[in-house]
């Protein structure tokens, strides 16, 4: 099983205090390392759940926008954006919890245009104060016309977001460009000219689910 590379080191220190505690009960049998040792396997286990990295079949086209991240739609909207449309889009929340594989992927090939971190609360993902409050990452792609802004927004677990790409970097639609760590959300922002492909409650796949589609002029 492939492994988010952030996930490493913190399945590395999870380990080595799994050897110290083990070590520790075979020299003294001390009960309390002995639960310490339970506690680290149990820790082991949920690192490699958490931070798993599965290979997706990425759809072919060039007027599809996937999913940035794996999860539930929990809000499909229009809403006056300001930072990088300036105008009245279109836009699908998707929250990941603690089960959701966390590694996050592009929606659309192109450059990136406009990025943006904003330190902030960390409400529940789920709740629109998490929207505008709660810690982000803003980026923003164009392709000729075609334009899509997504959000790395943290939650009241999630206190990393993980962002490899910046402005002038050129995107390919499918590929990793970060995480969120333990439960977040990602809202999704395209024009109005896009026609919506996924339902309230829907579950999706980064990588994989369609979520929208530009309309062939």
């Amino acid at each position: 099983m492939r492994l988010a590379k952030e996930g490493i080191s913190f399945l590395v220190g999870v380990l080595l205090f799994f050897i110290i505690s083990l070590l520790g009960v075979i020299c003294s049998g001390w009960v309390f390392l002995k639960i310490l040792v339970g506690i680290t396997i149990v820790l082991m286990i949920f690192s490699v759940y958490f931070f798993r990295d599965p290979e997706r079949n990425i759809p072919v086209g060039e007027n599809l926008i996937i999913s940035p991240a794996d999860g539930k739609v929990i809000q499909i909207d229009q809403v006056e954006e300001r930072e990088f449309f300036n105008s009245k889009v279109k836009k699908v929340s998707i929250f990941m919890s603690v089960f959701n594989a966390h590694v996050n992927r592009i929606p659309i090939s192109g450059i990136v245009t406009f990025f943006n971190y904003k330190p902030g609360s960390f409400h529940p993902a789920y709740q629109n104060e998490a929207s505008i409050q709660n810690e982000q990452t803003t980026i923003g792609i164009e392709n000729g016309s075609k334009k899509v802004m997504f959000r790395q927004i943290a939650g009241i677990l999630a206190r990393r977001i993980v962002c490899y790409v910046r402005e002038g970097h050129e995107v390919k639609m499918g590929e990793r460009f970060g995480m969120i760590k333990f439960g977040s959300r990602v809202d999704l922002f395209f024009t109005e000219d896009v026609e919506i492909n996924v339902q309230l409650n829907q579950k999706v796949k980064a990588g994989e689910t369609i979520i929208g589609e530009f309309k062939k002029l």
